[in-house]
């Protein structure tokens, strides 16, 4: 079968050609229809889990996707053979990622039926970008009458997150570049602050000078999180999803300081699914490419600067 992959760590990802799956009990096979990208799919080229994970090569590349129920393997209970399906196929283990024909999941895994009336590339953008924001909104307790700054929020999970802790009843601040200010608020952003236009702590504060409850950030370095820290009043919390956070040293500020990692499961993904069918949550999708053209989606995304998802046709 056609896939995406990369011979050993830090190697240019790549069209190959490797043997299709076959399930093992409790499995299934899923003839992808699309695929969503996300930046821990380079991320995993690069190496990130070389310490952790002894993945095999070539190592097909891609977590999320959406697709139909091919086969099944002894014992499956819970999914159907012809079933749509979508969600998170996580098999560095195995050598395995969405970015290919087929894949394989655990039935009991976060993968479920596609919400009803998603089309397979919409399906494909939701599942890591989504159950992540929920998480992260939870996470930072997030509630009415709060004020919350998203940073990094023209991004997949930026905007989930708007969404959600808008539909919190708090008053969300998205960071936004002007050609994308419409479009935040157009997701629940009550404002917007162009970061590439000044100071951004200056600009929340000249609205908001008593600061803000929850930072949700899912960009900043180390610097930038302890500056935009200075934001949050006594017992606010900040949310990174790129471990820039110091918790003892936001202890010693009186607010809480969390490095998020996210945890997905079919649980998760169910609540996602009955978000998206209530009309609380949907996905923009910036870009969609071929198969073989991943590879070149996959180095924009490392430039950073999304818009939304780049979702990956098969």
């Amino acid at each position: 079968m056609r896939a995406i992959a990369v011979s050993e760590y830090g190697a240019t990802p790549a069209l190959t050609h490797v043997p299709r799956p076959e399930p093992g009990p409790g499995e299934i096979l899923v003839k992808l229809i699309a695929a969503g990208l996300n930046p821990l799919d380079w991320k995993v080229a690069d190496g990130m889990l070389k310490d952790d994970v002894d993945a095999p090569f070539p190592l097909v590349l891609g977590q999320d996707g959406a697709g139909v129920v091919e086969d099944a393997g002894d014992g499956v209970t819970r999914l159907r053979h012809g079933e749509q399906v979508y969600g998170s196929f996580f098999g560095v283990a195995r050598g395995l990622g969405t970015y290919a024909e087929y894949t394989l999941a655990d039935e009991h895994g976060p993968v479920g039926p596609m919400p009803e009336g998603m089309i397979y590339t919409q399906a494909a953008a939701v599942p890591t970008a989504c159950m992540s924001a929920l998480e992260i909104v939870e996470t930072a307790r997030v509630d009415t009458g709060q004020t919350v700054l998203v940073v990094g929020a023209t991004g997949g999970v930026g905007q989930a997150a708007v969404q959600l802790a808008a539909a919190t009843g708090a008053k969300v601040i998205a960071t936004a570049r002007d050609d994308m200010a419409a479009t935040m608020r157009g997701l629940g952003a009550d404002e917007t602050v162009d970061h590439s236009a000044g100071d951004l702590n200056e600009q929340v504060l000249a609205a908001h000078s008593d600061g803000v409850d929850a930072v949700l950030d899912m960009v900043s370095d180390t610097a930038r999180t302890e500056a935009l820290a200075r934001l949050l009043r006594p017992g606010g919390t900040y949310v990174s999803t790129t471990w820039s956070v110091n918790p003892d040293s936001m202890a010693a500020q009186e607010i809480r300081g969390v490095n998020f990692e996210g945890a997905p499961t079919a649980a998760l993904l169910a609540r996602v699914s009955d978000l998206i069918d209530a009309g609380t949550l949907r996905v923009v999708i910036e870009r969609e490419v071929p198969l073989e053209q991943a590879p070149e989606a996959l180095a924009d995304n490392r430039a950073g600067g999304a818009r939304g998802k780049t979702v990956i046709r098969i």
